[in-house]
């Protein structure tokens, strides 16, 4: 595998780490609305950076979330509910920064976070195993 698109990929995946954290530290001081933004970003990187093995990128999120569930869903490398995560904390994160009387629960939220949690660790095994062959 090429050296730049495997550290183009460890570089979105630590962005989904860093994210990740942010989220976990927002839940600490309970802070809802940020752990599940952070919890998307999180995801949203993660899946960014499969997609980096084939240099794919769209400017537009549904086009990274749809390219990942067409290319690496469905083709059962990642398990189906994955996509119901994503859609999921895409929903929730829309919901939460644009409309103006949504609050997200604390049960939401680490629902989120949680899922985060997991895809970033799906992803992370899926690019150890990617560069080992």
């Amino acid at each position: 595998m090429e050296g730049s698109i495997k550290d183009f990929a460890k570089y979105r995946l630590e962005n989904a780490r860093e994210d990740l954290k942010r989220a976990q530290v927002a839940k600490a001081a309970e802070d809802y609305k940020l752990v599940m933004n952070r919890s998307y970003y999180a995801i949203f990187h993660a899946i960014r950076a499969v997609n980096a093995l084939e240099s794919f990128d769209s400017s537009k999120h549904k086009g990274v979330i749809s390219h990942f569930n067409k290319e690496h869903v469905k083709t059962g490398e990642f398990p189906r509910n994955v996509s119901k995560m994503i859609s999921s904390a895409m929903d929730c994160r829309q919901k939460s920064e644009y409309e103006d009387f949504y609050i997200i629960s604390k049960s939401d939220a680490i629902e989120q976070l949680d899922n985060a949690e997991m895809i970033v660790k799906l992803v992370d095994e899926y690019l150890n195993r990617k560069f080992k062959e």
